[in-house]
């Protein structure tokens, strides 16, 4: 196979989101191949480690939280706003016009840095599938089409998932460009539910590729992060109840938060040990109401609520007071028990980290769950996701038996993680990882050689 050099494109990186995280695993993965990264980001939360910094270009017009992406989500998406915009039809489309010729003009620059860094093939994450840079969408796509650079679109959610994005005034927009179906790409989905999604909707045959995990290095307690109970005031007798992800509604934190409420109620020899960590940040989905509700809601129950988010980075290191940052894989692996109860994931990229961290996971069987993750062998403790008539997620005895059952028998405990990571690494681990992109290469190699000569070509008037 021919070995290329291969330009990723998001409105961020280096960040602890499944995106970033994802985007680590592909560089790691295709490196290994004998390929050549190069990121272009509107933003690096933290610099990547697996490139050199040479190779990471910042794309500023391509944030997240741009002035122009603020711009046009107050305009486009009355979800997003406490205070209704209203608009005429015809200021609509000059909004929707001046969209796309702003986009279009970044898409000229990122042209440019496609030549600038020779670059054979773009992979796309995420900016043609969720609109939180809406002038990436529209320049990527104007790349790939236009100037027909091959580009590979990672798609890890759309906009009609999420209710913030669904409620818009540009739907006809978003359909144009979200994915695109234009001949010439190529599409990847981390989940047969989306490729079955986006083939009914778009006439397209994605290729799956899941989310993996590099079950060959797992984290495990070691000179850097056995301290993590000291350094944020825990004692080894306390129990850490772990939530690895962001605070965002569809997490379903509220649903935890009421789940070791029950335990506490049903096994009162916990009562004082339970703590709750929410490892990560609020995130990119704005949403001060949720976490007052959440801390609201801890202090009802009675659970005492840590939220680390300032203590957890991307990469190992010390933040401006000189504290220790670890990652979430550091806070996992020192943790008793893992909550992940998702209304919706496009996969579960938090679930396969504690899996790899060898730590219980309970876990509601939502869909991409059932129908991608949930395998024979596979010892996660479950709640079947029933919601009773206040939306709340109905949480069985059984369930709160297994819980302290696993809390109070480390042998067992042992075991169980054990069995559940071998399955999980067979399935997910990097090499699932190689495999599945050396398939996408293989087949979408042959239109990315054009492009190369096309680029080629380009540069060379270009330059006279």
């Amino acid at each position: 196979m021919d070995s290329f050099r291969i330009g990723f494109v998001s409105g961020k990186l280096g960040d602890v989101d499944g995106v970033s995280l994802e985007v680590e695993k592909w560089i790691n993965v295709l490196q290994d191949m004998g390929h050549e990264v190069v990121t272009i980001a509107g933003k690096y939360r933290a610099p990547l480690t697996l490139i050199p910094e040479e190779h990471q270009v910042v794309f500023p017009e391509i944030r997240f939280d741009s002035p122009s992406q603020r711009h046009y989500e107050r305009i486009f998406f009355p979800y997003l706003n406490k205070v209704p915009v209203y608009l005429t039809e015809e200021k609509l489309k000059g909004y929707v016009e001046e969209c796309i010729r702003e986009g279009l003009e970044v898409g000229e620059h990122l042209f440019e840095k496609v030549k600038d860094f020779d670059l054979d093939v773009l992979i796309a994450e995420n900016t043609n599938a969720m609109p939180m840079t809406l002038l990436g969408g529209v320049a990527v796509h104007h790349v790939a089409t236009e100037k027909r650079v091959a580009t590979i679109f990672h798609h890890h959610d759309f906009w009609w998932e999420r209710s913030r994005f669904s409620n818009n005034r540009i739907e006809t927009f978003l359909n144009r460009i979200m994915p695109p179906s234009d001949i010439g790409l190529e599409h990847v989905v981390i989940s047969s539910y989306a490729a079955h999604i986006l083939t009914s909707i778009k006439r397209v045959s994605p290729h799956v590729v899941p989310n993996c995990e590099d079950f060959d290095h797992p984290v495990v307690l070691d000179d850097y992060n056995s301290d993590f109970r000291q350094e944020l005031g825990f004692s080894e007798r306390d129990v850490l109840v772990v939530q690895p992800t962001r605070i965002v509604r569809r997490k379903r934190i509220e649903d935890s938060i009421r789940l070791i409420a029950a335990l506490l109620r049903a096994y009162p020899d916990l009562r004082g040990r339970v703590h709750y960590i929410i490892s990560l940040y609020q995130g990119d989905e704005p949403d001060v109401d949720y976490v007052d509700q959440i801390k609201a809601l801890a202090e009802r129950e009675g659970i005492p609520l840590h939220l680390i988010a300032e203590r957890v980075s991307a990469v190992r290191g010390r933040d401006a007071e000189g504290r220790k940052l670890y990652t979430n894989r550091d806070v996992l692996v020192n943790a008793d028990l893992v909550t992940y109860l998702p209304l919706w994931e496009g996969f579960g990229n938090a679930l396969l980290e504690a899996v790899a961290a060898r730590v219980p996971v309970v876990t509601t069987t939502y869909l991409v769950y059932k129908t991608d993750i949930k395998l024979p062998g596979m010892r996660l403790i479950e709640v079947r996701d029933r919601y009773d008539e206040d939306g709340r997620l109905i949480i069985p005895d059984q369930t709160l038996e297994e819980i302290h059952h696993v809390l109070t028998h480390p042998e067992e405990r042992k075991v169980r993680v054990e069995e559940t990571f071998q399955v999980a690494r067979a399935e997910f681990g990097l090499h699932t990882l190689r495999k599945r992109l050396e398939r996408v290469f293989e087949l979408y190699g042959d239109e990315i050689r054009a492009s190369r000569k096309r680029l080629r070509k380009a540069k060379r008037l270009y330059s006279v």
